[in-house]
């Protein structure tokens, strides 16, 4: 089985080029990434600032006409995005343009798209030593929002909680998009100051996937888009003081549906050896619909609407998540760590470990089948620092054992526990 999909990286001034050269895509996808630790007193202003960016620009100065020339490129589409990987904060900014070749009109839309980026990136809409104050102000009030609706999507705010709950202390707990209180106090001047400052100090890669040629990318790259030299800052993984004792938080608010999510510590993270085994694990245990959450809790004992779990490689983290009834609790808890200990005892038989493999792979080979999800999968190196390509993931993904599962299944530490619950529960 071959991808056949071979990322070339070079480095450029201040940021590294990756190019993937493709015929899979009828579009070519630019993805320009920007990572930085996390951090209480800059989270914030990195949520607010893609948005403003993305927004207007010196040669677009209304969102309007900017929207308007995407749509001349034959409806390209632009869109920026914020993600945490372990206890890096990531912003990305992605365009999909048509290819050329497929076009009657010989217009150069490979140039075009990447003046359209450089121009977002280096040439924002400014007033003096500031972004536009009324773009500034209208994105603020967007992001509140955003912020808010965390709080009003229970199965997100449980997760969001426990993870505040159990990374106390650790950059990790912070927020993808930021704090509402620490909103307020942006101003147009502190902002601009901080896009100069992420420029200067981020880790930058660009990422272009398409049928395209190397030769072409480089020249229009280089001649548009150069930033200072710099060492990124890396972080070491943060872990406050391992617990005594498992923590276990009850939360009331007026839901009818108990969430319950509780958190583990892998001890194994991306790049690791036993990262593959972990990945194993993590089907097999709660991963999808054939897992054993999803079958035992679910299906057999009825306990739960869902019951899931996934995994935060690049932070050591495994979540499980299940909507039960209030009532429930002590018997949903009761049976996810039954799955667990089966698991570290090597309770799972090989078709289950082979039907999971199989799922693991198709699952890959769908992400990569967009060229969005081969971003994503191809940024994991850059974070983690190492160098897995497809090909080698997909085949220590088959060789996984089941002896090495059940390692990977020793090292799994249950945290913290918490669960949201309703008023009437009594709890």
């Amino acid at each position: 089985m071959t991808t056949a999909l071979t990322e070339k990286i070079t480095d450029m001034q201040g940021f590294k080029l990756h190019l993937v050269e493709t015929e899979q895509y009828k579009t070519t996808t630019i993805v320009w990434k920007m990572k930085a630790p996390l951090m209480k007193e800059d989270v914030t202003k990195r949520a607010l600032l893609p948005q403003v960016l993305q927004s207007s620009s010196a040669k677009y100065p209304s969102t309007t006409q900017l929207r308007s020339y995407l749509d001349e490129l034959y409806g390209a589409t632009f869109y920026v995005d914020l993600a945490k990987k372990g206890e890096y904060h990531v912003m990305s900014f992605s365009l999909e343009i048509a290819n050329e070749k497929f076009l009657s009109d010989p217009s150069p839309l490979l140039k075009k798209g990447f003046e359209f980026l450089a121009e977002i990136l280096t040439r924002p809409h400014t007033n003096g030593n500031a972004f536009e104050n009324d773009t500034v102000e209208k994105e603020k009030r967007t992001l509140k929002q955003r912020i808010q609706s965390v709080y009003d999507d229970k199965m997100r705010y449980s997760n969001v909680r426990l993870i505040e709950e159990m990374c106390k202390g650790e950059p990790y707990a912070l927020q993808v998009n930021g704090e509402k209180d620490d909103v307020d106090v942006i101003t147009a001047e502190s902002l601009y100051e901080y896009y100069q400052k992420a420029f200067q100090e981020d880790e930058l890669d660009l990422f272009v996937i398409g049928d395209v040629k190397e030769a072409d990318v480089n020249q229009i790259v280089s001649g548009l888009l150069q930033f200072e030299k710099r060492t990124p800052k890396k972080i070491e993984n943060v872990r406050a003081a391992k617990k005594e004792t498992v923590q276990e938080i009850k939360e009331q608010q007026d839901v009818k549906q108990g969430k319950l999510n509780m958190g583990y510590r892998t001890n194994i993270r991306y790049g690791d050896p036993d990262y593959f085994a972990l990945q194993v694990f993590n089907g097999i245990f709660g991963g999808f619909s054939h897992s054993k959450l999803f079958i035992n809790v679910r299906e057999k004992a009825s306990l739960a609407y869902y019951a899931a779990s996934r995994l935060e490689s690049h932070k050591g983290l495994l979540m499980v998540m299940s909507g039960i009834d209030l009532k429930n609790y002590d018997k949903a808890v009761g049976i996810i760590h039954e799955q667990m200990e089966a698991m570290k005892k090597g309770d799972f038989t090989d078709t289950e470990l082979e039907q999971t493999k199989a799922v693991i792979q198709n699952q890959m080979l769908e992400t990569i089948d967009t060229t969005r999800g081969l971003i994503e999968v191809l940024y994991h190196n850059v974070v983690a620092k190492t160098t897995i390509d497809l090909e080698q993931w997909l085949s220590e993904m088959q060789k996984v054992s089941k002896e090495e599962i059940v390692a990977a299944a020793t090292k799994i530490e249950l945290d913290t526990i918490y669960f949201l619950t309703g008023m009437e529960a009594g709890n």
